[in-house]
């Protein structure tokens, strides 16, 4: 039985570019990191905001096991039926009974004889107003650990301090917490006390000759004007962001996290 499992968690992809670059290198990093379970946030997949079911399965179709969302996942009505029928496509967990979809899973790994369970959450600071994560995770959690302590968090939210108190939050009780929404990778990846592994954001996989994927003159506008601009989808320097997380299958716990970005930030001048 593997001692140990390795987790490859994609940031927020971002319309054609992120898409385009999960096509190029999933494959290589994949083989390169050993992947054993490979998840991806997809909520701004399609035009930069939503998703729909083609996309899905195409990532699918790449080896991605489980797609995740945040604020997004129900920009583009059409998805929603579908959203129904698929338990791999999750949204966040803590919206108001009856929103279209799930939002937690418990999946096999594949060549293996453990589970995972992965659990998808929105923050509230500064986002619209849901049912509170914090309460939501703990009945989650205890439902999940039935089945498999290993557990996966995807927690959605725009406040650094909502993501590092529910790290603390849940340290030892899950796995991993990977923050994601701010599509700007954040430099703390790290091993909690108690064993979990925590990042407050994941990054974005999509074009960095952008403001967080959307084309630089048209954000520009909008703070220098304080007026409505349509965004659209940047293109150039187009990154894969992501995680690497590394479980031990008998504790549950995280023994290694680290950041996952191709190619890397140019830092200086050549």
């Amino acid at each position: 039985m593997a001692k140990q499992i390795n987790i490859l968690f994609i940031g927020d992809i971002v319309g054609e570019p992120g898409l385009g670059i999960v096509e190029t290198l999933l494959p290589s990093l994949r083989s390169k990191y050993k992947a054993d379970f490979i998840i991806a946030n997809g909520e701004n997949s399609h035009e930069g905001m939503g998703l729909n079911e083609e996309i899905v399965k195409n990532l699918y179709s790449l080896g991605v096991d489980v797609i995740t969302g945040g604020n997004h996942s129900f920009a583009k009505w059409k998805i929603y039926p579908y959203m129904k029928t698929d338990p791999n496509l999750l949204r966040p967990m803590n919206y108001p009974k009856g929103a279209h979809g799930f939002g937690y899973g418990i999946y096999p790994v594949n060549g293996t004889a453990h589970k995972i369970g992965v659990l998808n959450l929105q923050g509230r600071t500064f986002m619209q107003a849901i049912d509170d994560p914090f309460r939501t995770a703990e009945w989650v959690i205890d439902k999940i650990r039935e089945e498999t302590n290993i557990i996966f968090v995807d927690f959605h939210a725009e406040a650094t301090a909502e993501k590092m108190a529910f790290g603390w939050h849940v340290d030892g009780l899950v796995s991993a917490v990977v923050g994601t929404h701010t599509h700007i990778p954040t430099n703390d990846a790290r091993i909690l006390p108690k064993g979990t592994g925590y990042i407050t954001d994941s990054g974005m996989t999509g074009s960095y000759n952008s403001v967080i994927g959307m084309e630089k003159d048209v954000a520009i506008k909008r703070f220098l004007l304080g007026t409505p601009h349509k965004y659209s989808v940047a293109n150039g320097d187009n990154k894969f962001s992501g995680v690497l997380v590394t479980i031990d299958t008998e504790t549950a716990n995280c023994t290694n996290i680290e950041p996952v970005i191709f190619p890397a930030f140019r830092k200086s001048k050549d």
